[in-house]
């Protein structure tokens, strides 16, 4: 997320705090209240983590992508003993959040790397959570969209882990199509969440997967009613209705290098 970094004060919520990278919301923290949520899809990420394990059990987590902290502080109040590991790449971000938004607990460690090497680097079936929300120049890294990334991303999981990713799609949705064939590649259930216009593709924003190593371990029915009763309604796609969204996309796979050193077949090289 390297980029000229702001940090500017609500002023409809002096404890609010928004986070901008190259003039563009990427985080907002409350630093009175971590379980308030401004950004929808943060919210619709957030109610996986809420749906996945019973209320208030501590859990493990890795967050690849960290931002302002937002949900590592969601997790720390709503599940108080939860072990956390953020990695984020930008290192003057992480100074700038640490000096400027501290965190609530010392459960949090925070790591500047990579997404895909930290990954990589993680022991078997070590988390209970992956939740990725991994961008450099708006965009997602074809090396954390393919199903190389997912499979580590399983492999790190427990086997009733899940893992979480947020991603951003032009109308008509292609990327988003092809991350579901990619997690499908990789898991035994998959789910998309986004709001009812961003599915009927009428507009640019954020979509959120939610993947399990375990078939029938998302709790589909309770992900349903929250995103039903979202500020912003949501809805979820699932089964038969995921199959038709999906239908003949074919997973991403990590970039192939020709001799000019660009992406050959295979390269998920444009969002749109």
């Amino acid at each position: 997320m390297a980029g000229t970094t702001e940090l500017l004060i609500d002023r409809f919520r002096p404890s609010g705090r928004i986070l901008l990278v190259e003039g563009v919301p990427q985080s907002y923290v409350d630093l009175g209240d971590p379980t308030y949520l401004h950004f929808d899809y943060v919210r619709r990420m957030a109610s996986v983590v809420d749906a996945a394990a019973p209320r208030g059990a501590a859990l493990r987590v890795l967050h690849l992508g960290g931002g302002g902290f937002t949900l590592p502080r969601y997790v720390a109040a709503t599940r108080p003993g939860s072990t956390q590991t953020v990695v984020e790449r930008d290192a003057a971000l992480v100074t700038l959040v640490r000096r400027e938004l501290p965190l609530p607990t010392d459960d949090i460690e925070v790591r500047v790397a990579d997404a895909r090497a930290a990954l990589e680097s993680e022991p078997d079936g070590a988390y209970d959570l992956v939740l990725a929300d991994v961008y450099q120049a708006a965009r997602m890294p074809e090396h954390v969209a393919s199903v190389e990334f997912a499979a580590e991303a399983a492999r790190v999981l427990r086997p009733d882990g899940v893992y979480v990713l947020n991603l951003t799609d032009l109308p008509l949705l292609a990327f988003s199509r092809v991350q579901a064939a990619t997690l499908r590649a990789s898991f035994a259930e998959v789910v998309v969440v986004a709001s009812r216009a961003m599915l009927r593709g009428r507009r640019y924003g954020n979509v959120v997967l939610a993947a399990a190593r375990a078939p029938r371990r998302l709790p589909v029915s309770r992900l349903v009613n929250l995103a039903a009763r979202d500020k912003v309604p949501g809805a979820v796609l699932h089964g038969a209705a995921l199959d038709r969204f999906v239908a003949d996309s074919r997973p991403a796979t990590d970039p192939a290098r020709g001799r000019d050193g660009e992406p050959t077949t295979g390269a998920v090289t444009d969002r749109g």
